[in-house]
């Protein structure tokens, strides 16, 4: 394993995130702020509580679990099209680099500024609402996992991608939606049995679901499912990239 080659990649990745602090983490911080504004104050006060808990603290791990899958997705995403675009990408290619050391340094940057920004709405949020984290191990475990995998995903986009329209077609137009449709400001339990159905079939349920046990120990999916779940997207993402490394897909011309 060549740990230099890997420290360059995600070094120079993670310069990225200082030359673009607004855009990085100023904005998504400010982005969620609002949401706790809207929702948590104005909403929140024609709903007492939900599970339990307050309305604003209810929303917290879907708001953090909407910005984590983004920041991840996003910057994975970026990092790899780029050196597609400017073609550096057959310098990396050609060095004495393997595959798995590409992969480990861009995604682990990823995911590092995914949770960097997950954690400090994390600390923003307890501005707002008062928190309780039950179990902070798994919580942090539920972050770090769903950050890594979405990293993956996010890199298989970009490879994926032949144009600007491409890269942000599943960042803008489908994870929000997902993410919003899958219990982030609600309980499915208040849907009707025929929606609460279709919501099992939204992957982003089970991970909004396991993360808001972890606060709360309330959850619409078991969080074993939702771990579950988790390890069958990582999977699936491994093999992906296992196959485009293999057969050169959008990477040889």
């Amino acid at each position: 394993m060549n740990i230099e080659a890997i420290k360059a990649i995600y070094f120079f990745e993670m310069a990225r995130m200082k030359r673009t602090l607004l855009q990085s983490v100023i904005s998504p911080v400010i982005t969620t702020s609002l949401y706790f504004i809207v929702f948590g104050t104005a909403i929140g006060s024609r709903i007492n509580e939900v599970g339990g808990v307050s309305y604003g603290a209810f929303i917290t791990p879907g708001l953090i679990m909407l910005t984590l899958l983004s920041q991840c997705i996003g910057n994975a995403s970026i990092g790899i099209y780029f050196p597609k675009f400017t073609g550096t990408i057959y310098e990396i290619l050609s060095a004495p680099v393997s595959m798995a050391e590409i992969v480990i340094g861009y995604v682990g940057a990823a995911a590092t500024k995914g949770l960097i920004v997950g954690l400090i709405i994390l600390a923003t949020a307890s501005l707002f609402v008062d928190l309780t984290i039950a179990h902070p191990l798994i919580m942090l475990m539920f972050m770090v996992l769903t950050a890594v995998t979405f990293s993956l995903f996010g890199f298989i986009i970009g490879i994926w991608a032949d144009n600007f329209e491409q890269l942000n077609l599943v960042p803008m137009l489908v994870v929000p939606p997902l993410t919003f449709l899958g219990g982030s400001f609600y309980s499915i339990d208040m849907l009707p049995p025929f929606w609460q159905a279709v919501s099992h079939l939204n992957p982003v349920l089970y991970l909004v679901s396991g993360f808001r046990w972890s606060f709360y120990e309330i959850a619409d999916v078991n969080p074993l499912i939702s771990l579950a779940m988790i390890a069958v997207f990582l999977t699936l993402c491994l093999s992906v990239l296992a196959w485009i490394f293999k057969t050169g897909y959008r990477l040889r011309k």
